[in-house]
């Protein structure tokens, strides 16, 4: 594994991320983590501002310019009430038929996605005799690292702190024997297709491969299954795949997800609403939900 790693070589400048969208994450990611911090006082918008260092208008702007929703609308989306409200029909959520199979797209938040799985004797060879290109890519969550393969997009993942490195061991873990190539021109459509919601229709659907156990991937197509707007719980995606008693190992396996954002784990909740863990980061959950959020709210739109 550790050969894996040595034998790539990423250059920092092979990629430009734009100021405004990195910027403008970098300073949502703040603001939700600053009123984390202080739900208690219920900090004003004046407060918010100067703890970022932007007038209220220039937050104002902010908001509508990444969320396309006001400060106010975009903090009660990512409330514990406004989770509540998500898990609301959570049980009929996931026993409503969708077309996740290869013969039609899921309209998974418009985001219009195929998949298929990966055969168990695939997995167990741990990737070998697969290519995985890879290459990251701004988006509004941060800098993103994706990974795909002839059949598909199989991974997509988040850089923390500039840390390219760390991001791409986290994947290369996953399929230790697979051989993996920076290629920014194979994955360069695949980020457009997910970050811009002008690129979400249904006839051009996005192909994901899900590469884990059969358990795994069961719990990764039952997430599938979540629309935008809604939630779940660990128990009900447990009773859903018929293991009523596997709420931890559907935990697991909702935290192994490889294919983040696209695989909606982030719409996976505690009973009470709360967030729970996310495998990138709990304030990078509260600002996905807040993202989907303003799409709603605006039709989808970019």
């Amino acid at each position: 594994m550790l050969d894996t790693l040595r034998s790539i070589t990423i250059e920092p400048s092979a990629i430009t991320v734009p100021d405004e969208p990195h910027s403008d994450y970098e300073r949502v990611r703040r603001i939700i983590a600053y009123i984390s911090e202080r739900w208690r006082e219920q900090p004003s918008l004046e407060a918010i501002a100067d703890h970022v260092g932007l007038s209220t208008t220039h937050v104002h702007h902010l908001f509508r310019r990444w969320a396309g929703l006001s400060p106010k609308a975009f903090l009660q989306a990512i409330t514990l009430d406004n989770a509540k409200a998500l898990l609301a029909d959570s049980a009929s959520v996931l026993d409503a038929t969708y077309e996740l199979g290869l013969s039609g797209p899921a309209r998974l938040h418009d985001l219009f996605v195929t998949h298929e799985a990966m055969t168990p004797g695939d997995y167990k060879a741990g990737g070998s005799g697969l290519t995985m290109r890879f290459g990251f890519h701004p988006s509004p969550f941060g800098e993103a690292l994706l990974i795909v393969t002839d059949r598909g997009l199989a991974g997509l993942g988040f850089v923390d702190d500039g840390d390219r490195q760390a991001a791409l061991a986290d994947m290369t873990r996953r399929w230790p024997k697979a051989e993996y190539v920076e290629d920014t021109a194979a994955t360069a459509p695949v980020a457009r297709r997910i970050f811009s919601p002008s690129q979400w229709q249904a006839e051009q659907p996005l192909r994901v491969v899900l590469i884990g156990t059969d358990f795994e991937v069961r719990v990764w197509q039952t997430l599938l299954r979540i629309p935008r707007d809604r939630a779940t719980t660990y128990s009900d995606i447990a009773r859903h795949i018929g293991k009523p008693a596997a709420c931890r190992a559907v935990g697991a396996a909702v935290g192994k997800n490889p294919v983040s954002f696209v695989v909606p784990c982030h719409r996976v909740l505690g009973r009470s609403g709360a967030l729970t863990g996310y495998h990138w980061g709990l304030t990078r959950k509260q600002a996905i939900l807040g993202w989907e959020a303003g799409r709603s709210l605006n039709g989808g739109e970019g």
